[in-house]
């Protein structure tokens, strides 16, 4: 695969309601709302457009005055942030053939590099997705259902995502299930896609499917279509995405611990 990062844009979906953490968007990490955040490590990573797609004019307020961030007001029934995407390239009349990357909402951390990367992941495959992961290092992780993992093919493909322990390490798990066997292929998926804007557009056209609407997961409705998604691992760690209180207090200790 090529280094050269070919021009991309970065686009953020924002849905104001969430079930775990209502207001997501506008929770505040060490005084900055999170989709601030969000909106500025896309800058960081060389976008050549970024856009939020917000649901609620709350999110536009919080964004007001961000320079180089344009947001779209998006209708609220999407049934995923990939959905939501759909409906902002329409708006912005992205060429078929532009890279958009997915940058959840939830990951204010994100590194520049790994943004750049997935970019560089779907330039250099002809699947008309590609996503992250990185290596899952302790058993908690794996059992944690909000921790989406994932199984990938020789040729760096996905196979499945699951919110399941992922491979089933049948042996060593018989024994004891409180420490990972070495040599297992234990990802951790990251929340962040890049697709083409064509691409795009004709996923939302797809129908929702059993397993996407049986996991809560969006990438699955790609699978379940036969479309392949390209899987690379990440340049540089992903702190974890913010899904809960518990969440948002890890980030706030971690973010202290990098001044």
């Amino acid at each position: 695969m090529s280094n050269v990062v070919p021009p991309f844009i970065v686009a953020i979906p924002a849905r104001y309601g969430s079930t775990r953490l209502p207001a997501k968007p506008l929770r505040e990490i060490n005084g900055v709302p999170m989709v601030v955040r969000v909106a500025q490590r896309a800058l960081q990573a060389g976008a050549s457009q970024v856009v939020v797609a917000v649901d609620d004019p709350r999110i536009a307020d919080a964004l007001a005055g961000q320079d180089g961030v344009d947001v779209c007001m998006t209708r609220s029934d999407h049934a995923s942030g990939s959905d939501r995407l759909a409906e902002c390239a329409q708006h912005y009349g992205w060429a078929a053939d532009s890279i958009v990357v997915n940058l959840q909402g939830d990951e204010p951390f994100a590194p520049a590099a790994g943004i750049r990367a997935v970019a560089q992941a779907l330039a250099g495959d002809d699947a008309p997705m590609a996503t992250l992961a990185t290596p899952i290092i302790d058993a908690e992780e794996l059992f944690d259902p909000n921790v989406v993992k994932l199984v990938r093919a020789v040729d760096g493909r996905a196979l499945y995502f699951s919110r399941a322990p992922l491979p089933w390490a049948r042996d060593a798990f018989a024994v004891d299930r409180h420490a990972l066997p070495s040599g297992s292929p234990f990802l951790r998926h990251i929340g962040i896609y890049a697709y083409r804007a064509g691409f795009l557009d004709r996923y939302s056209r797809l129908p929702r499917t059993p397993l996407e609407q049986t996991e809560s997961l969006e990438q699955l409705r790609v699978l379940e279509h036969g479309h392949a998604i390209a899987v690379r691992l990440t340049p540089e760690p992903f702190p974890p995405g913010i899904d809960t209180e518990a969440d948002l207090e890890r980030a706030e200790l971690w973010l202290r611990t990098q001044h």
